[in-house]
């Protein structure tokens, strides 16, 4: 019997930019908290939301996010 191919998590990347100048390009959000009214702006809890277990793991405070963009826009 055939499977049915398995669903795929569509992504969108990011690149966020933090107060203190720095850039951490190609954040993965998942394509279905984006769009809507809203558009890119729950993009920016997500990643939040990374940063928070990241800081967790190495014991090390999240920066403050200044702005974020979809990876390879200007």
């Amino acid at each position: 019997m055939a499977r049915k191919p398995a669903s795929r998590a569509e992504f969108v990347m990011f690149d966020v930019i933090y107060q203190d100048g720095s850039q951490r390009s190609n954040r993965r959000v998942p394509s279905e908290v984006l769009g809507g009214l809203d558009g890119d702006v729950p993009a920016r809890a997500t990643i939040e939301e990374q940063d928070r277990l990241i800081a967790e793991k190495s014991g090390i405070a999240p920066l403050p996010i200044e702005r974020i963009r979809r990876s390879g826009s200007k």
